[in-house]
């Protein structure tokens, strides 16, 4: 049987379809238009619509994809705020590739006022330098090339030293507890809660910082989760206004829950935030938000929203706060810290003087900066109020030498400390460890859409919801962390050499320089010298 194609029907059945096209495109196209024409027009919310209603329709679009054309295409590298393409892309370079390395030269305005390094005439060689490089870990980084349309790296396993402390220069805090915590790398996870970031992205860094030993988990102000203890490392659990995790169901605190939560192994110390950078008053979260699973953790009722005093109930001066953490401490066996931000250089006076008059005290300070992040705040507060990092390190660092008693607290620094440069000029200030928060988010894949608040996150960070998260691959955003906080221990590493170190813990005031708009340089140690002891 011979098959003819009939030329005839295929003729009628493309005019059809071209006719059909024909009147989509060209009618249907005007009728929308025209239907919003007048829409626009006689709406009385919006002056531009009311005036220009097609033109003032393609204003807003513009105006909606302002801000990732600006990211994306307009501002200059160093340009974006919180952070800029340069910070995001050492980031993500540092997690994919285990490197730092740029070329042709940096892209830092030396015109403008600044810190820097001190170098040494004659720098420390690789022998000399008292880090652990054995035994090695096992990562797996990116290999491979990456265009514009073709896709070619894999992931290949390779072993890297740990550049972590050597035991006997490990940062101890709370020597005189049951259970004093040895800490043998200088940087770990900042507070973030589940609940503001989803399972995926905890548990990502949980494993990554588990792996490369020497580091810790912080759950934040949001309770314990299993997704913080899956990396099998140090958590620092944080104990807010809110009581998450501690309360009962009255809301108030409970001893027992505290004790049941000590109990466990891998819980290294305990934090009581007292005020956080980017909004010192208490937190809200959207009731859209508290699935019953946040809420088992945190001990509040479902999808019912939730808001935290400005400060805990259970002391309401310095005096009263120290109670509270003796008796944390006595409950525990472990370290108690907690979490300031400095208002002024008298803002720590108060509470130094009263742990030198009295001889107890936190174990540990955080002290954190205004420029720190959050995943909902008020710009108001945001802006203002607070005293940034560098300034706040200083004025308690001063405090603590003053009263004599900095060798008793271990102090920790957070806000926008990303990068190896960033985090010694802290460690110069006065730091002996720094928390991590947006560059642990960006290592497992933030890419700065700052939609944290709406639980819509693009790329499943900073959102509990299934569809969203699905985005994040832990087995591989895992490795990511781990390879970022070890190319900041061998960043550091490379950078105490330089400066004539034997290893991180020595930065000084002596080792940092601030150059003026001028040109004039000036050390650290002459711009704020350390006070005498009292």
């Amino acid at each position: 049987m011979k098959f003819e194609f009939d030329t005839t029907m295929f003729q009628e059945i493309s005019m059809t379809i071209l006719l059909v096209l024909f009147v989509i495109v060209f009618t249907i196209p005007p009728l929308v238009m025209l239907f919003l024409y007048f829409k626009d027009k006689n709406q009385k919310q919006h002056s531009v619509l009311r005036n220009f209603p097609l033109l003032g329709r393609i204003r807003y679009i513009l105006e909606m994809l302002g801000p990732e054309f600006r990211q994306y295409l307009f501002d200059g590298d160093s340009q974006g705020k919180p952070f800029s393409r340069v910070d995001f892309q050492h980031i993500v370079v540092a997690g994919k590739y285990l490197k730092t390395l740029i070329a042709f030269g940096s892209k830092r305005d030396f015109k403008e006022p600044g810190y820097y390094l001190k170098n040494s005439m004659f720098p420390k060689l690789k022998e000399e330098m008292s880090v652990e490089l054995t035994p090695k870990i096992s990562t797996k980084r990116y290999v491979g090339t990456e265009g514009l349309f073709s896709r070619k790296e894999r992931l290949e396993e390779v072993d890297v030293s740990p550049w972590t402390l050597m035991k006997n220069d490990a940062i101890v805090i709370g020597p005189n507890c049951k259970n004093p915590w040895h800490v043998k790398g200088p940087l770990g996870m900042s507070a973030m809660s589940f609940g503001s970031l989803g399972g995926n992205a905890i548990s990502a860094m949980s494993l990554g910082l588990g792996k490369a030993t020497g580091s810790w988990v912080h759950t934040g102000e949001g309770g314990l989760a299993k997704y913080h203890l899956v990396g099998g490392g140090d958590v620092i659990m944080q104990i807010g206004p809110g009581l998450n995790g501690v309360r009962d169901k009255n809301g108030k605190f409970s001893w027992e829950f505290f004790r049941d939560k000590a109990a466990n192994p891998q819980i290294a110390m305990f934090e009581l935030k007292l005020a956080q950078g980017a909004k010192i008053r208490g937190g809200h979260v959207e009731g859209a938000k508290i699935t019953p699973e946040i809420a088992e953790i945190r001990g509040v009722e479902p999808w019912k929203s939730v808001d935290s005093p400005n400060r805990h109930h259970q002391f309401h001066d310095v005096p009263t706060l120290f109670d509270f953490i003796d008796k944390m401490k006595e409950e525990s066996g472990k370290p108690i810290g907690i979490k300031i931000v400095m208002g002024s250089a008298s803002s720590a006076d108060e509470l130094i003087k009263f742990m030198a008059d009295t001889g107890r005290g936190p174990d540990s300070i955080t002290v954190d900066g205004g420029e720190g992040g959050s995943g909902a705040t008020y710009q108001e507060m945001a802006d203002t109020m607070g005293l940034p990092v560098h300034s706040g390190l200083i004025y308690l660092d001063n405090a603590l030498h003053k009263y004599g008693v900095r060798d008793k607290v271990k102090v920790f620094a957070s806000g926008k400390l990303f990068s190896p440069d960033r985090i010694a000029i802290a460690l110069g200030m006065g730091a002996d460890l720094v928390n991590i928060a947006r560059g642990m988010m960006i290592s497992v894949g933030c890419i700065g859409a700052q939609k944290c608040h709406t639980n819509t996150c693009p790329v499943g960070v900073a959102t509990t919801d299934p569809g969203h998260q699905k985005a994040l691959v832990v087995d591989e955003k895992q490795w990511r962390v781990f390879n970022y906080v070890i190319t900041l221990r061998n960043g550091l590493n490379s950078l105490a050499g330089a400066a004539g170190l034997t290893n991180y813990t020595q930065f000084n005031r002596s080792h940092i320089v601030y150059k003026d708009g001028y040109g004039k340089a000036s050390l650290l140690s002459e711009l704020f010298p350390y006070p005498d002891s009292k």
